[in-house]
């Protein structure tokens, strides 16, 4: 369902969706639906649950209760398809850097042409021009994060999950991977990302999802939600307050 020119993007809905362990609900979302323009930022105290809804939304974890609908379907095989996924730790083929991509496009049935032509735009988008041949484990960890994300962006997804991927990097390296997804929503994919960092919430998010304790406890335009917080549990962690 995306559409290049923004007018729509893929949507996402979480009904009565739960996780348990020993008795403990880890996660207790009844109802979230993602379905507006621009990036949706996840923002919460540690524990609170965001990581766990992430891999809900990608199928990564099978909820023992509740689902996960895209675009009016069940989450299944064919819509994980249309989904890519970056963790806050890159994970890089034993490979050269335009492998790591070739290893992607290939999958997709492109022809080697075709493949060298894209490896070519991804590099540029990515600012790894010059960076082809070196091996992918040689590279920054604010060059490593690029290349996974230059990775997952080469599948076209729909919709792309990025879980902290600049809590370890430096200002300079999160304005750059800050940019790859701003360009990236631009072009109608879906963006839900997890972070920590409130200033970056400002920076990219169209809305704000806020959690605590398994629970959402808020979700709305980022401008309401970061400015005058409704819930309890939002305005204390916004104000730097300590969340359980």
């Amino acid at each position: 369902m995306r559409d290049l020119l923004g007018d729509m993007v893929s949507c996402l809905k979480v009904e009565d969706l739960q996780i348990r362990s020993k008795g403990k609900a880890l996660l207790d979302v009844r109802s979230l639906v993602l379905d507006g323009p621009g990036p949706t930022l996840i923002l919460g105290p540690n524990g609170a649950g965001k990581s766990l809804l992430l891999r809900c939304l990608h199928g990564l974890i099978s909820p023992d209760r509740g689902q996960v609908i895209q675009d009016g379907k069940l989450l299944g095989a064919e819509q994980k398809a249309r989904q890519a996924m970056v963790f806050q730790q890159p994970v890089l083929l034993r490979r050269s850097v335009a492998s790591n991509l070739d290893f992607v496009l290939k999958r997709q049935g492109l022809g080697r042409p075709a493949r060298r032509a894209r490896i070519a735009e991804l590099l540029t988008e990515g600012g790894l021009d010059g960076k082809a041949r070196q091996p992918a484990r040689s590279l920054s960890g604010g060059e490593a994060q690029r290349l996974a994300i230059l990775r997952a962006l080469a599948l076209e997804p729909e919709t792309l999950f990025l879980d902290e991927p600049t809590s370890a990097l430096d200002p300079g390296a999160t304005q750059v991977i800050e940019r790859m997804v701003l360009r990236a929503s631009s072009r109608g994919v879906r963006i839900v990302m997890v972070t920590h960092d409130i200033g970056q919430a400002r920076r990219l998010a169209s809305d704000v999802v806020m959690m605590q304790g398994g629970h959402v406890v808020e979700h709305g335009a980022a401008k309401q939600v970061l400015d005058a917080p409704e819930s309890d549990a939002s305005h204390r962690y916004l104000a730097g307050g300590l969340v359980t």
